[in-house]
């Protein structure tokens, strides 16, 4: 019996038709299974970061007591709820801190509850709300220099001003903190040009502690941890502005120094940077009585004469380092200055601040508010 071609190739092909069905199917299932799974773990994930979140025991009546030391990691700190039983999961917390961008926690004594959602406990570690009473409080305003720090510090603590100031331009002190905050403190602060290292970065703040005596290392490092915590809430915009955090703290140091309670901060700030962009020096006052180490009502035009690199009479572009700390709206005018084509600025005497987009509108304004100066 002979066997037509046709017929083998037609049977050969609803062979290969049923095989590739066969195929397919076994995709498909291989597909929904994996669709599954992913499902099933990615939801799984979903629902116990939320259970994290939420209370461990929203019905519990325990309160513990939490002691957060001065210095602990947002990571120590979960681990820390999480081993008092405050807590579901540590990393979860130290996630969520992370996406908020919270931070700037108090060290202290604290009386927390399972019952307390993860977003309750970082609202108490922020506001410290601790069970002791402050043993010192330090209160650091905006504006001030390292050495008006060191005596508040000093002060504050019954220690030696000469003592506290020499730790903190300690080299050794100044390179074991840039080993702990990486993110904040670089290789910059250590340039010869700089005249102090932790200058502009000790944020103005009121900071409390519970013990008697804290340690100059102590007291820093929440310092420290307070300028991470506000500055993190601007790393994109540093980051699209080209800014390093050492060049943001130096800009806005000379925003808030120039500045007065009546003053534009946005509009001060883009006058530095028109300055800058057109390659004039910056000749602000301040630099020049930083350089010099001296607090003076008036500067004179010897004063412009003094030799360093923090004169930005003599100097183009930003000084080699911040010349005070900043507060929150300098730092932000730093980041966000306003549109302007002005070039000059001064200060009238009831503290308004006189923009100029010329300098002979500039002579003109000095004569008339502060013709004897300079």
């Amino acid at each position: 019996m002979t066997i037509d071609k046709k017929d083998i190739i037609r049977q050969k092909m609803l062979e290969s038709q049923k095989e590739a069905r066969v195929v397919r199917k076994i995709v498909l299932i291989i597909s929904i299974l994996l669709l599954l799974f992913i499902i099933i773990v990615g939801g799984g994930g979903y629902l116990y970061i939320q259970s994290a979140l939420k209370p461990l025991d929203s019905k519990s009546n325990v309160k513990k007591k939490v002691d957060i030391p001065i210095g602990s990691s947002v990571s120590g700190i979960g681990q820390t709820l999480e081993a008092n039983g405050i807590i579901k999961n540590g990393k979860v917390f130290k996630y969520y801190v992370k996406l908020k961008n919270e931070g700037g926690f108090m060290a202290g004594e604290y009386e927390l509850s399972p019952s307390m959602d993860v977003a309750e406990i970082v609202s108490r570690l922020k506001n410290g709300k601790v069970l002791a009473k402050a043993a010192v409080k330090l209160t650091i305003p905006e504006g001030k220099q390292l050495k008006e720090i060191a005596a508040i510090m000093a002060k504050a603590t019954k220690q030696k001003e000469a003592d506290v100031f020499k730790q903190l331009n300690d080299p050794a002190f100044v390179k074991s903190q840039i080993g702990k905050y990486p993110e904040l403190l670089s290789n910059e602060i250590l340039n010869s040009a700089v005249k102090y290292p932790l200058e502009g970065y000790l944020y103005p703040a009121t900071y409390s502690f519970y013990k008697k005596n804290p340690t100059v290392e102590e007291m820093v490092q929440v310092m420290l941890e307070k300028t991470s915590a506000v500055l993190a809430n601007y790393t994109e915009l540093r980051k699209d502005k080209k800014l390093t955090v050492h060049q943001l703290l130096t800009m806005a140091s000379l925003i808030e120094e120039e500045a007065t309670d009546k003053a534009d901060r946005k509009t001060i700030s883009s006058v530095f940077y028109n300055r800058m962009k057109k390659g004039m020096p910056l000749q602000t006052d301040p630099t020049v009585l930083y350089a010099q180490g001296k607090h003076k009502e008036r500067v004179y035009y010897k004063d412009l004469e003094v030799n360093s690199p923090y004169n930005t009479y003599k100097h183009q572009g930003l000084t080699p380092g911040p010349i005070a700390n900043a507060g929150k709206i300098s730092i932000e005018a730093a980041l966000e200055p306003a549109k302007t084509d002005y070039y000059y600025f001064l200060a009238a005497a009831d503290g308004k601040i006189i923009f100029s987009k010329t300098l002979k509108e500039h002579n003109i304004e000095k004569a008339k508010h502060i013709s004897n100066k300079k």
